[in-house]
């Protein structure tokens, strides 16, 4: 029977999306892979090969929920660390790859129980709570954004972040300036941090000259309580925007835009790399350790993205920096070569290598 592979991941794309990149790339090498995560992150396992075999575990978070349902996550953690003991006895896995967050807990407590190979990745520059966790118990710890703060005494490996292959598919598309023709901007908000960025974003396209303002398509990843709002404000100014609380064609998306205003999460500046697109970058000011800042950074220091503090966000500025960026043709080109100098679009194979490497050393 061909190795397993157990891959664990929290509920998110941050997580999800490198979780899934793994899992083509191993089931295409004739592993067969199991995905264990939460109902939230069942909902992004569609993407994954239809060989993967989901295995859903109760969420469990101390971020969320009364006094009550947080007694209750050592609880149900626990009775998820038995369940997974109890399937890897049936099904031994050969690797357990954690990609963070709470879901994840189960399969690493177990690997590590039954002292299987096991590795964690990180996608962002600091170290999630669980990975944290895990990072001086595990075998390996893969880091996707360099450098990684780590804890003391452990080393990371730096492959940086896997992207899906509708992402690689369109790794360098040839980029076309912003010019006097139709324009397309992609306006990605994440899961948690998008309110911001529908209070702000219309405002200032709105306020941009009116020869950029008209050529503008606009596609605006809102949350979907503020889906309504956002469309009418842009209906309100004249521009043509398409709000979508989950864009599931973002690739080509990306590789369509002239200009891209994302949060930092790390599989965005991923996507943004591989493709290589201009951008500006608005850190979620809540992520554990400023991550997103610390993600941001290589774009912002290689002159591909502009940064702007969620502190000092106004329509303003944003207006300001947008104009500067599709204003000027050869800025934005020199923008977006400098973010696909970034890229790693490799990373997928760094990390498959090192799950094959755990093997051997087994």
């Amino acid at each position: 029977m061909a190795r397993l592979l157990l891959i664990a991941a929290g509920g998110t794309g941050g997580h999800m999306f490198p979780a899934q990149a793994l899992a083509e790339a191993m089931v295409k090498r004739g592993w067969r892979v199991k995905l264990s995560t939460d109902a939230r992150g069942a909902r992004y396992a569609g993407g994954f090969p239809a060989e993967v075999k989901l295995e859903e575990v109760g969420s469990a978070t101390f971020a969320r929920g009364g006094i009550a349902a947080k007694a209750l996550v050592p609880v149900r953690i626990a009775g998820g660390v038995a369940g997974a003991v109890m399937s890897f006895l049936r099904d031994k896995p050969a690797v357990v790859v954690g990609f963070g967050g709470y879901p994840s807990i189960p399969a690493l407590s177990a690997a590590t129980l039954l002292r299987l190979p096991r590795m964690i990745h990180e996608q962002n520059g600091v170290l999630g709570r669980v990975n944290q966790l895990f990072a001086s118990r595990v075998h390996k710890v893969a880091c996707g954004t360099w450098p990684t703060v780590l804890p003391a005494g452990v080393t990371g490996e730096h492959t940086g972040n896997p992207v899906r292959q509708a992402v690689l598919d369109r790794a360098g598309a040839g980029y076309i300036p912003p010019g006097d023709y139709p324009m397309s901007l992609v306006v990605i908000g994440g899961s948690q941090g998008a309110r911001i960025l529908s209070d702000v974003v219309p405002a200032a396209i709105a306020a941009l000259p009116a020869a950029i303002r008209r050529n503008l398509r606009v596609a605006h990843q809102a949350r979907a309580e503020d889906a309504d709002r956002v469309t009418a404000a842009y209906d309100a100014a004249g521009i043509m925007a398409e709000v979508q609380p989950f864009f599931t064609d973002i690739p080509r998306r990306l590789s369509e835009a002239q200009l891209v205003i994302s949060r930092s999460g790390a599989s965005s500046v991923a996507d943004i790399s591989i493709i290589g697109r201009p951008s500006i970058l608005i850190p979620y000011a809540a992520a554990t350790g400023d991550h997103q800042t610390a993600n941001a950074r290589g774009l912002v220091d290689a002159g591909a993205a502009i940064l702007i503090p969620e502190k000092v966000l106004d329509a303003e500025s944003l207006c300001g920096h947008m104009a500067a960026i599709l204003g000027q043709p050869t800025v934005a080109e020199q923008m977006a070569r400098a973010a696909l100098a970034q890229g790693r679009p490799d990373a997928t194979e760094r990390l498959a290598a090192l799950v094959q490497d755990l093997v051997k050393e087994a």
